[in-house]
């Protein structure tokens, strides 16, 4: 059955992106009946973070949020199988300097690239993998055929570099050392270790201090990297930030507040395409009820 969807898959990518898009916003728009209990989180995390908007301005937010969520999963198979030169089209990216200043593929010294979980990160490290050949952390599927897919999928471009969790920070740190962009997604509820309770949108979020400790052993740079899906078949538009000023500090604490916030102000620009289905306030301070 794997098999049969992923050949399904394959054959779609040959569609147009304006078709794909159509058929994936359609999919999407059925998430919410197929999954309810992401339906509940959505609405959940939405409230939270919204408390000024109607409900029915949440709903409509909610509703635009799958559709997306919908095209993010189908196209992928755009990212599996479609030529260099197709992606390189649909793709284009905003900034590229900031991280190789002449167009080199390995960075003149260290360098983080945090992103954060927007629905469309798997298209940001597709496109970036065209110009840089970077690190990045993977976790192996239980099935083997989407195991290989999403293996295939994530290093067919250049030379790239995956990481499991075993390979621990040492793996890492050597290959920043190396010139190879990491790839760093510290925005998810990963529990209370190595965690601090931060606000996110005004409310106490478990977020991990990661990024402030790994610059500072490293003395890497930070760059902000985000890739937003355009509306049909216009396709994708991947923004790499300068680098961070004033970052790290010595209070690790206080740095993942700004991450926080930084990303507080990118999920205002597009507010549909960060990843709602994540239990984001999961964890709670000690003797606080649960939100979902």
């Amino acid at each position: 059955m794997t098999r049969l969807g992923i050949f399904i898959l394959w054959l779609l990518h040959w569609l147009p992106l304006p078709v794909l898009a159509a058929i994936g916003r359609g999919l999407g728009r059925m998430l919410p009946l197929v999954v309810p209990k992401r339906r509940r989180v959505v609405r959940t995390n939405l409230r939270l973070c919204f408390p000024n908007m109607s409900e029915a301005e949440r709903d409509a937010l909610m509703r635009e949020h799958f559709a997306l969520l919908g095209r993010s999963l189908l196209e992928r198979n755009l990212l599996w199988w479609a030529s260099e030169e197709r992606v390189r089209r649909i793709s284009r990216v905003e900034g590229i300097e900031n991280m190789s200043p002449h167009g080199e593929r390995r960075a003149p010294k260290p360098m983080i690239l945090f992103v954060p979980h927007f629905i469309g990160l798997d298209i940001c490290g597709t496109t970036l993998a065209l110009f840089m050949d970077s690190v990045s952390m993977y976790s192996p599927q239980k099935n083997a055929a989407i195991d290989a897919l999403l293996h295939h999928g994530r290093s067919r471009f250049g030379d790239q570099h995956l990481l499991t969790r075993q390979d621990g920070i040492r793996g890492t740190v050597k290959a920043l050392r190396e010139g190879r962009p990491f790839f760093y997604l510290p925005d998810m509820d990963y529990g209370p270790r190595d965690a601090a309770f931060v606000p996110f949108f005004g409310v106490q979020a478990a977020t991990i201090t990661g990024m402030s400790r790994l610059a500072t052993l490293t003395g890497a740079s930070i760059h902000t990297c985000i890739t937003e899906i355009l509306p049909g078949g216009q396709g994708y538009l991947t923004r790499v930030g300068p680098a961070w000023e004033h970052f790290p500090t010595d209070n690790a604490v206080a740095d993942t507040t700004r991450m926080n916030a930084i990303i507080e102000r990118e999920i205002l620009k597009i507010p549909a395409q960060y990843y709602w289905v994540h239990k984001r306030f999961k964890t709670r301070p000690e003797g606080e009820a649960s939100f979902y």
